[in-house]
């Protein structure tokens, strides 16, 4: 049904309309609004057969999630940045056990210093925890995204985050054509556990393994990601057949057919490099957007035969390895060894930070024009770090940089209004 509605009751409801039988969750911003419209969907009984855990803490909740999922329930939970950190023992546990619990991530920056706003920080810190993660461009494909990790994950037996960027879409109200729970069944089969729990069946999950087996273990988590190639496009295309929309996939293209410089990138930042991409069209530049959504597993042939073209290949993203730089620069990076292009790491968004059509175009320019740095913090204050680095080699004892930063932004606020 098409509703005016904030991003996560849309979510909310569009994971209610899959059917779950145990929602454990802790609330965090920016997710708490999704779980808070669970519980009261379920006290309200408009979830039915749904059992509501409140916990005292996100380990807590995956913990219930892994135990309710390994005795034969639809599980599902939400968190964000320190919240994934807190819960990062079971998250592996989950994996590891192949149970397939889905979990929205409403991506939030990780401290220190402390930050409620958005960036990828918290979801990509567990890019290797052995769970497929799916970004979503909009509210609209997050909801889709969540019917179809359910599909994905109980076919594959393995856990799937849905990331949405918290506050940007999580709290925005806008029209979405949520899910509803006939169409659901329609696509969405009964679950059917591949490993169960059964008192009747006694079996030992999450034993230890040694050295002897745990490579072949870790082999098959592999092997099962890689199956997920193959199965979530067609899980987009079996969407698309029932709900009559394109939504999910590998990954997104616009205006790529002939374009010679790409951006590339993942979640809502999408729809501001569209827009700028359009100007640049109308100036000439032969210009497109690859979007990723499926970043693990990571689709590297499916990003190599959209780059096929490209020269230019700018990948712009809102999390970086502190001491190298992009962390999805260098995946690129890898899916594209041996062709022709170059290559340039822009990182944007940290924080929470704008991220607004001027930067970006201005940024291309310099792209375009060869005088770009292959690495590159989008809007980057270097007064307030030079102030800082100039600060430290004087004085030893120079104190910490967060309340450092926060006073010199004060004093140069306070001399821009005295001017």
């Amino acid at each position: 049904m098409l509703k005016q509605i904030e991003g996560s009751k849309a979510m909310a409801q569009a994971v209610a309309a899959c059917a779950p039988e145990v929602v454990s969750a802790y609330p965090i911003s920016p997710q708490t609004h999704i779980v808070e419209e669970l519980s009261r969907m379920v006290k309200a009984g408009e979830l039915e057969n749904c059992e509501y855990v409140n916990v005292e803490s996100e380990f807590s909740a995956m913990s219930a999630c892994i135990g309710a999922s390994a005795a034969g329930a639809r599980t599902y939970t939400a968190t964000a940045s320190q919240g994934l950190l807190f819960m990062v023992e079971a998250v592996y546990n989950a994996s590891g056990m192949g149970l397939p619990i889905v979990m929205t991530v409403a991506n939030r920056a990780i401290g220190g210093p402390i930050n409620i706003w958005n960036d990828h920080s918290d979801a990509m810190s567990q890019r290797d925890s052995g769970w497929l993660q799916l970004y979503a461009m909009n509210n609209q494909e997050a909801a889709d995204l969540h019917v179809q990790a359910f599909k994905i994950a109980e076919e594959l037996s393995v856990p799937v985050m849905v990331c949405m960027d918290g506050f940007i879409l999580t709290h925005a109200v806008e029209q979405v054509d949520v899910p509803e729970r006939e169409q659901v069944e329609k696509f969405l089969p009964e679950y059917e556990p591949r490993t169960v729990l059964d008192s009747s069946d006694p079996i030992s999950l999450g034993a230890m393994v040694g050295p002897e087996a745990f490579m072949e273990v870790k082999y098959l988590q592999h092997f099962t990601q890689m199956e997920a190639l193959r199965v979530i496009p067609r899980v987009a295309e079996e969407f698309k057949e029932v709900f009559g929309r394109n939504s999910g996939g590998l990954v997104h293209e616009y205006r790529m057919e002939d374009a010679e410089t790409v951006v590339v990138c993942l979640g809502s930042i999408t729809g501001t490099l569209r827009d700028t991409i359009d100007m640049r069209r109308e100036r000439g530049e032969k210009i497109g957007v690859l979007s990723i959504v499926a970043f693990r597993p990571f689709p590297a042939k499916a990003i190599r035969q959209a780059l096929a073209n490209a020269r230019k290949i700018v990948v712009l993203e809102k999390a970086f390895s502190v001491g190298i730089g992009g962390i999805v620069s260098r995946e690129i990076h890898m899916a594209m060894q041996g062709h022709a292009h170059e290559e340039w790491e822009l990182i944007a968004g940290l924080g929470g930070r704008d991220i607004t059509i001027d930067s970006v175009d201005a940024y291309l320019d310099t792209v375009a024009d060869g005088t770009a740095d292959h690495l590159t913090f989008l809007d980057l204050n270097k007064d307030l770090v030079d102030r800082e680095i100039r600060r430290q080699a004087k004085n030893r004892k120079s104190g910490p940089v967060p309340e450092n930063m926060i006073r010199d932004i004060t004093e140069l606020m306070r001399k821009g209004s005295d001017r």
